[in-house]
């Protein structure tokens, strides 16, 4: 068996443990990340006997490679907990990590593909290899693996705490995010690589009407579902303003020189052009839209027990992600003036702030761009950009200035919009190359 061959087994056996993440503890199958870690060890016995190994809140891994220095280290972080499957919308069993097509079509089918097993398993497997080389890092490395990273939860936050305790403060951190795409901007046909130099903030508003209820024969004029209902409508039809933030500002410079035709002059000269662009993104699509303005959706409902009750109280869940620059406190605010209905009752259940913005010039930023290239080859072009979903990396901002997230694989529309969805998968050589670059970044360390 060659060494790809062995890598992709390893790869397909750590995919095949279900590690899937409940915001209740309780609901989650303990043995399955005892074996993921158990296999680990088994799987990766070089990383296991010279790295320094910790447990960290009860399931996340920290592990240190000492190098010739520890004054500016590397933190390479990636999650090895999945979401749930709903196993009948899938073409394959989602834990069977299933290879379907051959040669450079051949392709792992599984939960946890991409998200984030693939970045995780790429670390060790570079890691294994160098170790086995013989190389020696001129700076620390560490390997931060949460457990938790999908229900936002304690382990990531922990291995923080636990490194600023220590003194430890990282040159460089990287966890999953963007990843080398062609087409994700308009009128820019070069593949790109989005390295997120920030993150949206999130938080979750619920809505709640209450009201005494009865029998659905005799409803009152405007029923607790209905004014939620009523809510939800004046929400939708107050979206958040658009602007064009430091990020996103940041992207355009650095492809205007890769768009077609009017598109390069207008990202160009966003000083005389930014007004009209970012009032354009929306139309683009939902991606798009979303690196413009803070964005708000109802994304559960509840009501009645019965067809024939009436629903003594009725809530609504709204996921909000913040557009760098905005806060907490002030979607909170801008939500409630929506609604415009003393009867809603408008709460915080839980949210963070947008994350700091990382450089995208500099030392760490060079050495990321330089180990795109030496993976991906001089025609892919690495570009800052806003990351749109929330990741562990978020944690790391407060000890570290130089925070990134991309996923060093190629991924097509299609495959990207299947994470946390049905038939998530990764072609084997993208996940290969993907390895590469984890050993380049590595070398540069």
């Amino acid at each position: 068996m060659d060494s790809d061959t062995a890598a992709v087994e390893r790869f397909r056996e750590l995919l095949r443990i279900p590690t899937v993440s409940h915001a209740r503890w309780d609901e989650v199958d303990e043995a399955a990340f005892t074996a993921f870690r158990e296999a680990l060890v088994r799987l990766y016995p070089r990383v296991h006997s010279v790295l320094e190994c910790e447990v960290v809140a009860d399931r996340s891994l920290l592990l240190r490679w000492r190098g010739r220095s520890d004054a500016a280290p590397l933190v390479l972080m990636a999650h090895y907990d999945v979401v749930p499957v709903v196993e009948g919308e899938w073409s394959h069993p989602p834990f069977a990590a299933t290879i379907v097509g051959e040669g450079s079509d051949a392709t792992i089918v599984a939960r946890g593909a991409i998200d984030d097993k693939g970045a995780l398993v790429a670390i060790l497997e570079a890691v294994e290899s160098l170790l086995a080389g013989g190389l020696v890092p001129e700076n620390d490395v560490y390997l931060a693996f949460g457990h938790d990273e999908e229900v936002a939860g304690t382990g990531a936050p922990a291995i923080v705490e636990l490194l600023a305790a220590r003194g430890v403060r990282p040159a460089l951190v990287l966890d999953e995010g963007g990843a080398v795409v062609s087409g994700a901007v308009p009128g820019v046909d070069v593949e790109t690589a989005m390295i997120g130099v920030a993150e949206r903030g999130v938080m979750t508003v619920g809505l709640t009407v209450r009201e005494p209820g009865g029998h659905a024969s005799t409803p009152p004029r405007l029923p607790a579902t209905a004014r939620l209902a009523r809510a939800i409508v004046r929400l939708h039809r107050r979206p958040f303003p658009v602007r064009l933030v430091p990020p996103v500002r940041a992207m355009f410079a650095t492809l205007a020189p890769h768009a077609r035709g009017p598109l390069g002059r207008i990202y160009g000269a966003l000083g005389l052009t930014g007004t009209v662009l970012e009032r354009a993104m929306p139309r683009f699509g939902p991606e798009t839209n979303a690196l413009v303005r803070t964005t708000s959706v109802v994304t559960e409902l509840s009501g009645a027990p019965g067809e024939n009750v009436l629903a003594s109280t009725a809530r609504a869940a709204v996921n909000i992600r913040l557009l760098t620059g905005d806060t907490v406190a002030a979607a909170l605010a801008r939500v409630r003036r929506a609604v415009a209905d003393p009867a809603v009752d408008v709460e915080l259940r839980h949210g963070s702030n947008p994350s700091p913005v990382s450089p995208w010039r500099g030392e760490p930023w060079r050495r990321l761009s330089r180990a795109v290239i030496d993976t991906f080859g001089d025609d892919v072009v690495p570009t800052p950009y806003l990351q749109l979903g929330a990741s562990d990396s978020r944690w790391f901002t407060a000890i570290s200035d130089n925070v990134y997230r991309f996923a060093p694989f190629r991924l097509s529309s299609a495959e990207r919009e299947a994470l946390h969805a049905a038939d998530e998968r990764i072609r084997v050589d993208v996940w290969l190359r993907g390895i590469d670059f984890y050993r380049a970044l590595i070398r540069l360390a």
